[in-house]
């Protein structure tokens, strides 16, 4: 139960005992009819403890339970219909506020004459129940509250409007700096490498294996950067490459020399933006760090499509061996950071066997 509707109840105890106290502190007439008039009473302020999810069934409880104890000769203030007037009003319910204490205030001189039968006396009574003054009071508390949580909710939006809008001009400040920094060298790597390959196949000769891997380099590489690029610029939430890029992935790693095989389990299905991508960056980040660290001469990438989860293992057969510690690289670190921050488990090892094994592991139902 949340403190609010703990200090509600304990507001429309309070309240009840109040007016239980004072009823039976006075005289009354229609002795028969007291438990009725004690019920009331409580009724009207244990009615309190709704008075914040239902304020206008409040208000009409308490009004009718104060028309009632007067009419059965409980000369108690509707203090209870005070603090339903306060709750109503904050809530936004200005006009039935107004239209509800005008009908009380009509009605009240009528239910005391019923038990008074002196119309003088009824009209004292049902001011002394009921002042204006205390009413108003009320009111004015309940819109002076609204007011300001209107202002506090208006100053809270603009404080978020005016974080997002920062963070979409940083983001376009990165976006416009990486253009600046890394596109033009990209650029001359691959026009060149492209260019290279080109002369060299006009003339007849061999195309070495190093500057085929290096067009195609740099090909993947204004590839990714053209797509995060716009990911900063459109704030896309969308991954640029998934788990459905991984068989290019693959077929370009076998370009460098490395006999690279892909297998699939499961029922392929999809998955979230956020584990699509991870797969996709865990993949050919390892395939990388083979390709430049391992010296092997196979991998093999296998993606098990699990219920609960996406479980990605990446092997090779390269020189690492169970008696070296492997040294976490920025690749590995970037890794771990990504599993981590999905909920999902990464060991990144060498084999028994020799070799290094990347293993993540990565829950589908808590991405988002």
């Amino acid at each position: 139960m949340s403190q609010g509707r703990i200090g509600d109840g304990a507001i429309a105890v309070a309240v009840a005992a109040i007016l239980l106290a004072t009823g039976l502190s006075k005289q009354h007439t229609a002795a028969n009819l007291d438990p009725l008039g004690y019920a009331l009473l409580v009724t009207g302020g244990l009615a309190l403890a709704a008075r914040r999810w239902a304020p206008v069934t409040v208000l009409a409880v308490t009004g009718l339970c104060a028309l009632g104890y007067q009419a059965l000769g409980f000369d108690v203030p509707a203090v209870a219909f005070l603090f339903a007037v306060y709750a109503a009003v904050r809530a936004g319910h200005r006009g039935i506020t107004v239209a509800a204490s005008v009908i009380l205030l009509l009605t009240l001189p009528l239910a005391a004459l019923v038990s008074l039968h002196e119309m003088g006396e009824a009209l004292a009574r049902a001011r002394d129940s009921l002042e204006l003054a205390w009413l108003i009071a009320a009111g004015a508390a309940g819109e002076a509250l609204r007011q300001a949580e209107r202002r506090a909710d208006e100053a809270e939006r603009t404080r978020e409007e005016t974080a997002r809008r920062r963070a979409d001009e940083e983001r376009l400040h990165i976006a416009r700096e990486l253009h600046d920094s890394l596109t033009h060298q990209i650029s001359v790597i691959k026009v060149q490498s492209e260019a290279a390959v080109h002369v060299a196949r006009k003339r007849g000769e061999e195309v070495p294996e190093a500057l085929l891997v290096i067009r195609d380099a740099g090909r993947e590489a204004a590839r990714e950067l053209r797509a995060t690029l716009e990911a900063l610029r459109d704030d896309n939430k969308s991954p640029p490459q998934g788990l459905a890029d991984i068989p290019d992935l693959v077929r370009r790693a076998r370009t460098s020399g490395l006999d690279a095989t892909l297998t699939i389990e499961g029922q392929r299905r999809d998955v979230p933006a956020a584990v699509d991508r991870t797969g996709y960056r865990i993949i050919q980040e390892s395939l990388t760090n083979i390709a430049k660290h391992a010296g092997a001469e196979t991998a093999t990438v296998r993606i098990d499509y699990r219920s609960d989860a996406l479980v990605i293992r990446v092997d090779d057969d390269g020189r690492a061996t169970s008696d070296t510690a492997p040294v976490p690289g920025v690749g590995l670190l970037g890794m771990r950071e990504r599993v981590t921050a999905l909920g999902g488990r990464l060991r990144a090892a060498p084999r028994g066997e020799g070799g290094f094994c990347v293993r993540a592991e990565l829950p589908v139902d808590s991405a988002s």
